[in-house]
């Protein structure tokens, strides 16, 4: 791909998903992104469904009727816009290739426990000065709890996240992706564009070692949770859709199954909504009058305006409430994603030319930089797709070394 980044080499060492998504957003910025996977298994994500049988119909169950897992679509996503090294890092035939690899890069990111590196002699200390280290774990890389192994659910309990989803009546409830892993991602590939800008714009010459825990990143958005508690003594708990502070807002339900997304929590917006119902008698109601009033009355607020809602389907209740410039949004499926033409009109959708499956619509990369094309990732590598390439023209080993690395086991 083309972008600010083109000339930057990203070697990824991770699994799952924070630390490939973090090479990924690089290679989408135009980096060149060399995947680093063990001989014979390869990524994890490989093998997480849905899957898809290719050349069979494209669905989650293709994979089970045709009588094997079948092609994974998480994969399909997660591994796309790189190559693909098998390398097996635990034997020091591969620490060395390795080490040659890196030689000629510019950021290394990996998500192995800390101390891993170290003991495959490969760590920041064993490598080149200028490389920009991106360390992403559970915990961090020092304090007591440096050691532990953790995923996604784990990162939004200790990071305080997981206490605030769901209603106050019931058990905490995860957010519906994984979200540390993505977060955590994101920060940790702003912190390394940071670095290497250090390193070449301001000419320092060094790079850095970025360490990124999975529950930092989600720490990092709590709001005013942790003031408040420091100074107020408030525990921040669920609240559901709905906010103390604020009203009317919900996620409301429509008369054909959905729901609509309504914020209008602001006196301007409450009268808007008002009009978009036809009941501006509302606004001369005393228990309506300031947010402050409607917070207080946050259930017969909200109940007024479920019953509208209710009254409608999803797209009638959208219509009105963007006629009276109301903050609005029904909860899109995947279906309404795909049918929608504000989406389609932006280019948020592209076609990805997959190596096993063919053309498969994913998201674009995002953000994107104004007047400039969107162009679509390469297609996940099949598992060791370049490894010869790689150790041939990057890492310049000839044939016989590279034949005697297979027949070893150590590509």
């Amino acid at each position: 791909m083309t972008g600010p980044l083109q000339g930057v080499r990203v070697l990824d060492l991770g699994t799952r998903i924070a630390a490939p998504f973090c090479a990924g957003l690089l290679g989408e910025q135009g980096a060149e992104v060399i995947k680093i996977e063990q001989p014979g298994t390869g990524d994890f994500m490989r093998d997480i469904g849905p899957f898809v049988t290719p050349g069979l119909a494209s669905d989650a169950t293709a994979g089970e009727t045709a009588g094997g897992p079948g092609y994974s679509l998480f994969w399909a996503v997660e591994g796309r816009g790189r190559k693909s090294v098998t390398l097996d890092l635990r034997r020091p035939e591969g620490q060395d290739v390795f080490r040659r690899l890196a030689a000629t890069a510019d950021i290394v990111v990996e998500n192995f426990r800390p101390g891993t590196l170290e003991q495959w002699h490969i760590g920041p200390a064993d490598l080149d000065p200028r490389l920009v280290v991106v360390r992403i774990s559970m915990f961090g890389q020092d304090g007591p709890n440096a050691r532990r192994g953790g995923l996604d659910r784990v990162g939004i309990g200790y990071g305080g996240l997981l206490n605030l989803t769901g209603y106050p009546d019931r058990p905490p409830v995860r957010v519906g992706v994984t979200i540390s892993d993505y977060l955590t991602g994101v920060f940790a590939a702003q912190a390394a564009l940071g670095a290497l800008y250090a390193r070449d714009g301001r000419r320092t010459g060094n790079g850095a070692v970025i360490d990124a825990a999975l529950y930092g990143s989600v720490l990092r958005i709590l709001e005013w949770t942790l003031p408040a508690y420091e100074q107020l003594g408030i525990i921040r708990t669920r609240e559901g859709n709905r906010l103390a502070n604020s009203a009317p807002l919900d996620n409301y339900p429509s008369a054909d199954g959905k729901y609509v997304c309504i914020v209008a929590g602001s006196d301007a917006n409450f009268a808007r909504l008002c009009q978009a119902m036809e009941r501006t008698d509302l606004l001369d109601d005393a228990r309506f009058t300031r947010l402050a009033d409607r917070a207080a009355h946050n259930d017969e607020i909200n109940t007024i305006v479920a019953e509208w809602t209710s009254s409608l389907p999803a797209h009638e209740v959208e219509e009105r409430c963007v006629a009276a410039d109301v903050p609005v949004a029904t909860a899109f499926t995947a279906a309404d994603i795909f049918a929608d033409p504000h989406i389609a009109a932006r280019g948020d959708l592209v076609t990805v030319d997959d190596p096993v499956i063919g053309p498969v619509q994913q998201q674009a990369p995002y953000p994107r930089r104004v007047g400039e094309p969107i162009v679509a990732p390469s297609g996940a590598p099949r598992l060791g797709e370049h490894t010869d390439e790689i150790l041939r023209e990057i890492v310049g080993l000839d044939a016989d070394e590279i034949a005697r690395l297979h027949q070893e086991g150590v590509v």
